[in-house]
């Protein structure tokens, strides 16, 4: 077996992964099946690059091959907006659902008996300060 089967195997089972999640209606799966699949293109992309090893990666005029850092660069770059967008994904699931109280990508509610509880504030903003008894003055 060789490293290119395995290299293209694993590009395709992210793929398929990350299809299959992003197609489901729930938002946490959506958000890890886009992971998924941008982790897909960053190996696809760093492997069609054909690294090579101990070689330099500019070209001189002593050098007779050299690596290409085209495909390096690229992974790099899709890497971080990669990780901003998982980001951007993150913040508007937990946005939407505590507006709509539900996580289904489609915002419709689950079917009669399935409709988890509302969101309460205080699992974003925290437990509020207890009040002092009624006793006491404030400083």
């Amino acid at each position: 077996m060789s490293i290119e089967f395995l290299v293209a195997t694993a590009v395709g089972v992210m793929s398929a992964a990350g299809i299959y999640l992003v197609l489901r209606a729930r938002t946490f799966p959506v958000v890890l099946g886009l992971a998924f699949m941008s982790y897909a293109i960053n190996v696809f992309l760093f492997a069609s690059g054909r690294v090579v090893i101990n070689q330099p990666p500019i070209w001189g005029k002593d050098v007779t091959a050299y690596s290409d850092p085209l495909p390096q660069a690229l992974v790099l770059t899709a890497i971080v907006i990669a990780f901003g967008m998982t980001a951007l994904v993150v913040v508007l699931a937990l946005r939407t659902y505590l507006e709509t109280g539900v996580d289904q990508v489609d915002g419709l509610a689950d079917p009669p008996g399935q409709k988890p509880p509302p969101p309460e504030e205080s699992a974003v903003l925290g437990p509020e300060p207890a009040a002092p008894p009624a006793g006491e003055a404030r400083r």
